[in-house]
């Protein structure tokens, strides 16, 4: 294989791999996203359930009643 043609092979791996970097990292960035809007999405969610325990008078630390 001559020198020129071994040039052109790395030349067209490279161009590969630059495309496959490009598009993983565009997929890393879409998931950083939705894990961020669904760690949002968790905190409302406690949020509510605290509000929720608060505006029912349920403490955590209670017991449950005898009949469970």
């Amino acid at each position: 294989m001559s020198i020129e043609q071994r040039i052109i092979e790395l030349e067209s791996r490279q161009a590969f791999q630059d495309d496959t970097i490009a598009a993983l990292n565009d997929e890393l960035v879409e998931q950083q996203r939705i894990i961020e809007r669904l760690q949002v999405q968790v905190q409302v969610l406690a949020r509510r359930q605290e509000e929720m325990q608060s505006s029912f008078g349920i403490d955590e630390d209670e017991a449950p009643p005898p009949h469970y």
